[in-house]
């Protein structure tokens, strides 16, 4: 597709693109748009929209309908987020936002719209749909990054979402296993197949997708170390492994040697059971977390296998992403700073794990008055 710019003013100019042809006709369909800046900046703007076009989502800002918008968003989306959060955002599209603001024009959509959807989304049924303010929020980070993309796609000069408040949630608190408790469930649980699960777990702090995609190749056991390379991601289409969804997600743990025996223990459990079934030695691709058949464990299934063990011995009804937070409040606990707790768990920044653990640091200003007191000490005069 091509395009060119005509100046129409000092900082004013004329873009003209291609958006392929009609498919009736045959003839080239051509479309304009205005922009205000510099020369660069124009030719970058006719550049992104060009590309835009030769994706098919290409949006006419003027007929455009919120629910036509978000049927070319979701095709321009699918290629930059994983299929896990494109189904997600999908299903918050086709439940939650078409139904009640679609047939708007996008251009018309302003703020007030978003607030009443979200006070909507939040009553009881018929009226509403009966949602708890954490999913409303959910809906709204969504809005906010579609119409963001709209504003770049100069389909909306504003984002109404930036204006309008989602709901407050109330802060979940975190489950942390007390160390008794810690005790019982590795205690309850030997012998069974989640007891790699619950030592990986408590000992890494790994999601549950890249724990069922670890790989016995991603072991160092001589060395004490873990890579972390990839992810299990379930969706309605079927299973598949991906990369972490951040530079941060891809690391090494190290580990200590208490969990380096328990791993080459479930190693040599895992070769008695292949060699039972006839499946042979296990290679560096096998899965150090498979199921009986070699197969991986679908994300989910762990989840729901979990709990029902957990109920079934009578355990603290603790979940099973717990064992994250788990290890995550021993390594605040034992003094670790943010950024190398932020880096072993492979959140993309520390602010991420302060959002979540802030609680958990406690109140350090008394320790930072005693660390002053420490390094001025015989530095004042003291009367």
């Amino acid at each position: 597709m091509s395009g060119h710019i005509r100046r129409r003013g000092a900082k004013s100019w004329e873009l003209k693109f291609d958006v392929g042809t009609d498919p009736l006709t045959g003839r080239r369909l051509t479309k304009y748009a205005s922009f205000k800046g510099t020369k660069r900046d124009a030719e970058k703007k006719l550049a992104e929209l060009i590309t835009v076009a030769e994706k098919g989502a290409y949006i006419d800002p003027v007929k455009t309908t919120v629910a036509e918008f978000f049927e070319k968003w979701e095709m321009w989306a699918a290629g930059q987020v994983s299929a896990k959060t494109l189904e997600r955002y999908r299903e918050l599209a086709k439940h939650h936002i078409r139904p009640h603001v679609g047939v708007l024009p996008i251009q018309k959509l302003k703020a007030v719209h978003l607030a009443e959807l979200y006070g909507k989304l939040q009553k009881a049924k018929p009226e509403g749909a009966a949602l708890a303010p954490r999913t409303v929020g959910h809906v709204h980070r969504l809005l906010h990054r579609a119409l963001g993309q709209a504003v770049k796609w100069s389909v909306i000069v504003a984002n109404p979402a930036a204006s309008a408040d989602p709901p407050r949630v109330q802060q979940a608190e975190i489950e942390i296993l007390a160390p008794d408790q810690i005790k019982a469930v590795l205690e309850a649980l030997q012998g069974r197949s989640l007891y790699p699960v619950a030592i990986l777990g408590l000992s890494t702090g790994m999601r549950r997708g890249e724990m069922v995609a670890l790989r016995w190749g991603d072991l160092d056991l001589e060395g004490g170390k873990i890579k972390v390379e990839r992810s299990l991601e379930q969706t309605n289409a079927g299973l598949a492994f991906k990369a972490p969804k951040t530079k941060a997600g891809r690391r090494s743990i190290s580990i200590p040697l208490s969990i380096v025996v328990e791993l080459r223990r479930h190693w040599r459990e895992q070769a008695k059971l292949r060699l039972a079934l006839g499946m042979g030695k296990a290679g560096s691709d096998d899965l150090v977390l498979a199921r009986a058949d070699g197969s991986p464990w679908p994300p989910d299934s762990l989840t729901a296998h979990w709990a029902r063990t957990v109920k079934m011995l009578k355990l603290p009804p603790v979940t099973l992403h717990a064992l994250r937070h788990t290890h995550v409040s021993q390594l605040i606990a034992a003094g670790l700073d943010v950024v190398t707790i932020s880096r072993r768990i492979g959140h993309s920044n520390p602010t991420v794990t302060l959002g979540v653990y802030a609680h958990l640091f406690g109140n350090t200003d008394e320790k930072a008055a005693a660390v002053v007191e420490s390094a001025l000490a015989g530095a004042l005069a003291m009367e």
